[in-house]
């Protein structure tokens, strides 16, 4: 069986563990002539070295890093017949924290040698036809991925210094939005986000009942609350109840068409690109193997935190009113 383990350097977790990487070789060199290293040297760089694996005949893609460099790699994986494993070391994590993964990388690495790990097929999404895993959006969080992603130093702290330096400048955005089943939302809103998985990243859970194994995406768009409104809606993110807030409309489809006034920023796992006034986001149904560590949760086997919060339909009754 051969393995291939793709490693970023650049990835918040990594930054701080400088010796971790000598770690990883040894750990490599344990496994094997069929398991290999490769570190990544530049941007979209883990998606050539990704596809450099599956031509090689790798059976397992193992990505120690972020979200970012998750989403390079996965592209080149989507529909093959190799398997991703993931080894969070990035600042948010958001799509290994909802899978339950370890979120400290020696521990995941040594999860992934135990018994009984096996392998999943899970959805993805793309927004005019740019891959995401975790979660797109357009509007502040966009703007807001534009700022972090200008930092050194990424983390909880300095996603919340750069929300409240973007926040008091920011302009709602009108927006429509239709699911292609009939309902239809009409709102300025602070931003819209479309989620595979449950959350941001940092445990921030925009999504309760989120699953990436239902063929189907939840969108949450949010209006802006007042100065007072702020911080219970923050603190709603980290208690599973975001979608009970009444500035919170919220539809799960597999498409989701998004009308703005013109073009602008959106962001995929947090990467940031420039798109159309238009932006079509479409589920692709079980597209993705991963492997899942034994003991480890899984979309398919939800613990509590993942279960429906049934007031994702109520919200989006309500908005499209």
């Amino acid at each position: 069986m051969k393995t291939r383990f793709i490693y970023n350097p650049c990835s918040g977790g990594n930054r701080r563990r400088p010796g971790f990487l000598a770690e990883l070789q040894e750990f490599v060199r344990a496994g094997g002539p069929g398991a290999g290293l490769a570190c990544t040297e530049r941007p979209g760089h883990a998606t050539e070295l990704a596809g450099a694996a599956v031509r090689d005949g790798c059976d397992h893609v193992v990505v120690i890093g972020g979200d970012g460099t998750i989403n390079e790699a996965a592209q080149a994986l989507v529909g093959a017949s190799a398997s991703l494993a993931i080894v969070p070391a990035g600042s948010g994590n958001g799509l290994a924290l909802h899978l339950g993964l370890p979120p400290e990388p020696r521990r995941a690495l040594a999860q992934l040698q135990l018994p009984g790990a096996r392998t999943v097929s899970i959805d993805t999404g793309t927004a005019n036809g740019v891959p995401f895993f975790n979660v797109m959006g357009v509007g502040f969080d966009a703007e807001l991925s534009r700022r972090v992603n200008l930092l050194r130093n990424r983390g909880l702290a300095a996603y919340v210094r750069s929300a409240l330096a973007a926040y008091a400048g920011y302009r709602d955005l009108p927006v429509g939005i239709s699911d292609g089943a009939g309902a239809h939302l009409e709102l300025d809103a602070l931003f819209v986000s479309v989620g595979n998985s449950d959350q941001y990243g940092n445990r921030a859970r925009f999504a309760p009942g989120a699953r990436v194994d239902d063929g189907l995406l939840d969108l949450v768009a949010v209006r802006r609350p007042g100065v007072l409104g702020i911080a219970p809606l923050v603190a709603r993110l980290f208690l599973g109840t975001f979608r009970r807030d009444p500035r919170v409309s919220c539809l799960r489809s597999g498409h989701f068409v998004i009308r703005r006034p013109a073009a602008g920023l959106m962001h995929t796992d947090g990467e940031v690109h420039e798109t159309g006034a238009t932006v079509e986001v479409t589920v692709r149904p079980r597209s993705l193997r991963l492997v899942v560590p034994a003991g480890c949760q899984t979309a398919a086997e939800p613990s509590r935190q993942h279960e429906p919060d049934p007031s994702w339909k109520r919200n989006a009754s309500r908005s499209a009113r």
